[in-house]
This record gives structure tokens, sequence and C-alpha cells, in this order.
């Protein structure tokens, strides 16, 4: 395995022989991945931004709540992220704050947020005992860490990690119920790495994270970059070892090495090839290490709306990065400097055909199950199975109704990704030929060959949609993506389209 990671930089075979590794060995990836340059770093990170072997999207999750906002001022916040299509992250301290000035639970205020909004909810700072509950110094922390930039493996005043544990028991009859409105669960393994005063205990880890594969939710796994070495190793264990599906680093004063953007680059192309969801995210890091991230293939940056702690976690620098910043719209800037002209970060349109191609799947065949060597889908796939987004969608077509419409023995499929997986693998049970075509022909070389390992039809790579259409008895437009579909359908009018 150590050689694939060398050679998986510049060899597309490596990279999808090492993807096809179940049980990585941490140390080996994190050793082959500390003698590259940093150039060879980020290639390698990308490589693995690639699909299947990894999540291909860029978003931004945001912290829209603080303990000393007004109600109605995080409900505007929320909806404002619903129509942009970011996922909430959910900081249930604040929501239990905000509640209490209420005289509410903070379970009423996450069931108003719940019932406003589509896109997936993320809570966080959720313990043994529920919503964790922190004193007015801690909840109202202006960011000195962050601030100062030096490196730290604990709050620089001493005072994290404080609870109010009374107060956390009033509202443990709840705990469930949090767990249900959620669509994926956030928990810190940086106790394990010298981070003690940082972060809860590991056993609430583990108790949160039951809870979330219990419930079948996505579950995050935060960690930090630390010293580089040891503690990254430990981070990457611990975080599979609870069974986390997304890895989330945290570097800024949390990044301990001398060259602060090498070792955050290091630790995402890592947390790529180990995460077993293929999602990496970052919860804090200075803007010359999201940069780094980005460009070695990170997928999700966590900011927030002023007040909010993550509002000033990513994309400022030391001396800048103060609570009350607004992080949405710089971190927007930033991917958009990085990767111009493509449309990033994620919008709702894309989440809505994303969670669309989930419904038609159906939970029984989306990740963590597979056809073939590889998941359908990756930890999106498992949160957005949770969102009120995918509830609410009306399908123009079920699964079955696609396969029972489809007649003849020669089945093209027009378009490559998960979905047409589903779609073949179901087909498989009547046909004898399957045709795929996609305009991007790595998608197609690997969907063909993932396909033909894995079911009894012939499965023939097309040279265009046209073609594909011409050999076969019918034709799907297997993507949800509506520009692509209608892409697809003024080549091919005939095909079958599933929006």
């Amino acid at each position: 395995m150590y050689d694939l990671i060398k050679q998986a930089v510049h060899d597309d075979d490596a990279a999808i022989e090492l993807s096809k590794i179940e049980n990585k060995d941490v140390t080996t990836v994190v050793d082959a991945i500390s003698e590259l340059s940093l150039e060879d770093t980020m290639k390698l990170g990308m490589q693995f931004k690639r699909f299947p072997l990894g999540c291909d999207l860029t978003e931004v999750v945001v912290g829209t709540c603080a303990s000393d906002l007004e109600l109605k001022d995080l409900l505007g916040n929320c909806r404002l992220a619903d129509m942009i299509g970011a996922p909430i992250h959910i900081c249930a301290y604040a929501f239990s704050d905000i509640a209490e000035s209420q005289g509410m639970r903070g379970i009423e205020v996450m069931k108003k947020v719940h019932e406003i909004v589509d896109v997936p909810l993320d809570l966080d700072h959720f313990g043994e005992n529920g919503p964790m509950r922190l004193p007015k110094n801690i909840s109202g922390c202006g960011g000195e860490c962050y601030k100062k930039g030096p490196a730290y493996t604990e709050c620089p005043r001493g005072r994290i990690h404080e609870r109010l544990i009374d107060k956390e028991k009033e509202e443990t009859p709840d705990k469930l119920d949090w767990i249900n409105l959620s669509s994926s669960v956030a928990v810190n393994v940086t106790s394990e790495q010298t981070g003690d005063g940082h972060a809860a205990p590991l056993r609430e880890a583990i108790d949160i994270a039951n809870l979330a594969k219990e419930y079948n939710k996505g579950l995050e796994s935060i960690m930090f970059v630390g010293d580089g070495y040891d503690e990254v190793i430990t981070g990457f264990e611990k975080s599979i070892e609870i069974g986390a599906d997304i890895i989330v680093v945290e570097g800024g004063p949390f990044n301990r090495c001398e060259n602060t953007t090498e070792s955050f680059a290091k630790t995402i192309a890592a947390a790529r090839i180990l995460s077993p969801g293929k999602v990496v995210a970052t919860n804090g890091a200075y803007e010359h290490e999201v940069r780094a991230g980005l460009r070695s293939g990170l997928n999700i940056v966590i900011t927030g709306f002023p007040k909010n702690h993550h509002g000033y976690m990513c994309g400022f620098e030391p001396g800048t990065a103060r609570r009350g910043k607004f992080g949405l719209p710089r971190v927007i800037q930033i991917i958009n400097e990085e990767f111009p002209n493509r449309g990033f970060p994620v919008q709702k349109h894309d989440l809505l055909a994303l969670a669309t191609a989930v419904k038609i799947a159906g939970p029984d065949y989306i990740y963590p199950n597979k056809i073939g060597k590889y998941a359908v889908g990756d930890a999106h796939w498992a949160t957005l199975i949770n969102s009120r987004m995918y509830e609410n969608i009306n399908l123009k077509y079920s699964l079955d109704e696609i396969v029972n419409t489809a007649q003849g023995n020669t089945i093209a499929l027009h378009g490559a990704r998960f979905i047409s997986w589903v779609l073949a693998k179901e087909l498989d049970k009547q046909v004898d030929e399957i045709i795929i075509s996609d305009t991007d022909p790595w998608v197609q070389s690997i969907t063909v060959d993932n396909l033909q390992e894995e079911l009894n039809a012939t499965i023939i790579p097309a040279k265009d949609d046209v073609s594909a259409s011409n050999e076969a008895d019918f034709s799907i437009a297997s993507s949800t993506m509506f520009s692509v579909k209608e892409n697809i359908l003024k080549k091919v009018p005939n095909a079958l389209p599933l929006i």
C-alpha cells in the first residue's frame, strides 16, 4: 500500500487499486504522504476527489446560531442558509441558550428549525446528557486562540472544557429527539490527541456515535492536525474505530507544525484516502490552510453567521479571526478563487438533484451499501436521506416504474454516475446487454469496469449518446441534474427521463 500511494499521485490504475483496499493501515498512509512534496500531496488529494474514489462536491456547511442571538434572528439565519442550499451546523448549546432566554426547551427551538428548512441538519456540541451547556465566558468566547494564532493544545485560558452539567441533565429526556431530528451528528476525538482540555472525553463521543448509527444518521468525527504525525494517526484511528463516515480536520491554532500549510494539506490528503464515507471537511482552518486544503481535495468548509464561532474559524488569518466575523461570504469567495468559473460551492438545486437520485435509489442501495467494489454514493447520500428535502421530493418515476418501463433486451443508460449503477443492477434481472455512455471518459470507464465485475449482463461502453441510443432497444437519461438531462434529451429525444 505504501508504494501504491506514491504511484497513485500520477497513476489512475494505482489510485483505483488503492481505493478498493477496505482496511487501510493509517500509519502507512500517513508515512507515505509525509514523504510527498506539497505539489504531489495536492495532486494525490485531488485524485481521490474524483468519482467514485471520493466525493467530488465542494460545499459550505453553515453555523447559524449563537447563544446571544434572538430567536427570530436564528430562524432568519436558518431560512437564508436554506435558500442558498447550505446544510445547517447546529451548535446544540446555543440552541438551548436561546431557548432558555425564551422560556423554552432546546428541543423546541430544534423543532422550529426543522419545520422551516429542507437542508440537512448537522448536530454538534452534543454529549452524553444531550445538548452541552457552557458558561457564558465560553459560549460568548471571542476566539482568542484563533485571533492570536500561536499553536495550542487546548484553550489558552485553560477554561475549556467547563460544563454546566445540572443544566444538561434537565434536557436529558429530550436526547433522542435531538438525534431523530438531525441528518448527521458530529463527535470530537481530540481528547485522544492530547486535547483533553479542548473536548469532551471519548466516552461521550462513543455514546453519541452509537446513537447516530442506531438511528441511521451520518457520523462526523472531528480531529485536529496537532503535531502532524502521532496525533494525526491517533485522530484517524479513533475516528475509524467509532465508525465515522466523514472526517473533519481542524487546523488553525491546533496545527502545531512548523509548516502549517503543508501539514494541513497532508492531513487532508490522508483523510481523502481514509475517510470511510469519502467526505472530508474542516471546521477550523486559517485562510492559507483552507486554500491548501481545497487544492488537496477538501469537500466541506464549515463556516458561520456573525457571532457563531464557526464564523471566524475558517478563512481568516491570525489577527483578524475573532468573534463577530461573517465567515460565509468570505469562504464562498475563497472557494470561487480556488475553483474559478466552476459554479462552486454546491447550491440548493444541486442538493435537490442529489436528493432525488438518493430517493430513486432508496435506502437499501445507498452508502454504505455497495455495488461491485464501491459504495453507491458517499456519506452525503446517507445524510440527505434524513432531511426534509428528501421527504418532500415527489418522484416522476419510482425505481420499479423505470425498470418496468424499459423495453427490450439491450438498454442504454445515458449518464454513468451512481444512479446508473442502481438502474443497471435492477435491469440485470431482465436484460442481456447494458450500454453505458457518459461525456466523461473516466466516469464511463470506471462504471463499465465496476458493473461488468458485478452483473451478469454484458456492459458495453458507447462512443457517445447517439450511438448508444442507436444500438439499444430503449434509452434512459440516467441523471437527476436538470441541465444534464436536457443535454441528453437534445441528442436522444426518445430517452426516458428520471425527472
